[in-house]
This record gives C-alpha cells, structure tokens and sequence, in this order.
C-alpha cells in the first residue's frame, strides 16, 4: 500500500511539475490566426518580438510594462503609452519622459525613434516631415502615463497623420480603430 501512495505521489508531483514549467510557454505564444500558415505564424511571432526588443530600446521602456493606443481624429490624432500598473512610478516616468521626447523631436521632424523601433519608416512620415509647419504635436500627462496630440488643419498632413496612426495600430497590434473619431 505504501508502494501505491509513494507512486501515486510521484505521479502527481511530475504532473504537476510539466504543468508548471509548459503553461507558461503555452500563455506566451498566440493562437495561430485562422488563413494564416503555420510558417507564416512563426514569422509574425519573430517580427513582434523583433518590435518589442527595438521598441525596448528606442523608447526607453519595458514594452510588456505598457499599453500603447493609438487615436485618429478629424483634426489629426493622438499616441497615448499607459503603465499597465498605475503605481509602477519607474514605468510611468519613462514614458512620460519618451512622449516628451517625441513631441519635441515631431515637431522638427525628427521621427527617428519610430523608424528604430520598427526598422523601417512608417508611412505618413515623409508627408509630416514635409508639412511640419502646419502640424502641433502637444504633450500631456494621462494618470499613468502620457499622449501626444498631433493636430493640424491641412488636410495632407491629417491624411498623412492618420496613415501614421493605422500603421502603428496595425504594427502594435492594438486593437484601437482604424476609422477617425472625435
């Protein structure tokens, strides 16, 4: 009987060992989206990651730590960076100082974070490098992190702003709407 309890114990804590070290691999990779192939799948996993690590870097900030949103308005848009934990006061000052950052660095047209954060230059830029003069980026502080308002009323620099917006939604993976609001 002692035989039986010893194995049955053994049973378990293995069991509960594999559980405990393959959950979290299983909570770390996505469901693989419908249409899309199981190479393609891995692609896109490497690419994110590929993201976050740059975007680590560019922005100065744990990418896992925050939300990003990304905003389309009639009169231009908005980039607002939330710290997941409102009292981490370490993740919300980084992102406060990352969003300071970008709104000077618009404004004379330097839109080089982005294109190290994304290896590329997202669309939209060249048109607000262009149109510099008629385009405002505002900086304000949100509860536990910042936005950056970029507003203009030329109506290329709005297009070009909102071609901004919905790659970065799209690259980020936010969720936020393609469609312009208020």
């Amino acid at each position: 009987m002692a035989d039986m309890h010893t194995h049955i114990h053994q049973v378990v804590v293995f069991s509960l060992f594999v559980i405990s070290t393959t959950s979290g691999a299983f909570a770390q990779h996505p469901a693989m989206p419908p249409g899309m192939t199981h190479e393609e799948h891995q692609a896109q996993m490497a690419k994110d990651a590929d993201l976050k690590k740059r975007g680590a870097v560019a922005m100065g900030f744990d990418q896992d730590k925050t939300t990003h949103h990304f905003r389309l308005y009639t009169t231009g848009g908005a980039i607002e960076v939330v710290a997941n934990d409102a009292t981490d006061a370490a993740t919300v000052a980084q992102v406060r100082t990352h969003l300071k950052e970008i709104a000077g660095e618009f404004a004379t047209a330097d839109f080089g974070k982005p294109f190290a954060t994304h290896g590329e230059m997202p669309p939209g830029v060249r048109t607000m490098q262009e149109r510099r003069s008629t385009l405002s980026f505002q900086y304000e502080d949100t509860l536990a992190g910042a936005r950056v308002r970029m507003t203009t009323a030329d109506a290329t620099a709005i297009q070009a702003v909102h071609e901004f917006l919905r790659y970065q939604i799209r690259e980020h993976a936010t969720g936020d709407l393609l469609t312009v609001g208020k």
